[in-house]
């Protein structure tokens, strides 16, 4: 899965307290806080769209090896939720629960690798890799 190099923009939209324009190459979305949080719930919020990177990294990613194998799958499915979780010794962290659901005459087999091939999606591999942010500030005028 060859990852295009383009950026995101993310800029507050003036349409809530917390509502955010994105703007992912040519696709316009909206991100926001539901309202337990404060916001309005105009758009998935921030933790959404990572579960939605590594749900959609996940069903393209098996589908581009079923179509190499030429296995019999008809339908990928995947439920992620999000949560913090008390680890003894090591405190809180995040865990993502990732659900796959494969369709399909797939022998147990078959099964068990595409769950392999699962865990090695792109976006699998970055979140559980050694991950680094550089942050800066834009050159404001």
């Amino acid at each position: 899965m060859a990852h295009e190099h383009r950026e995101v923009i993310v800029a507050e939209n003036g349409q809530g307290r917390y509502q955010q324009g994105v703007q992912a190459g040519p696709h316009t979305l909206i991100a926001d806080e539901p309202a337990s949080m404060g916001g309005a719930d105009a758009g998935p919020a921030p933790y959404d769209y990572l579960l939605t990177a590594l749900g959609a990294c996940t069903s393209m990613t098996l589908r581009m090896y079923a179509e190499v194998k030429n296995l019999p799958l008809t339908r990928v499915s995947v439920t992620l939720s999000h949560e913090k979780v008390e680890i003894d010794g090591k405190g809180k962290i995040d865990r993502i629960s990732r659900r796959i659901s494969l369709e399909g005459d797939l022998t147990l087999e078959q099964r068990n690798r595409m769950l392999e091939i699962a865990n090695r999606c792109p976006i699998h591999r970055t979140l559980s890799g050694n991950l680094e942010i550089a942050s800066s500030l834009a050159n404001e005028g």
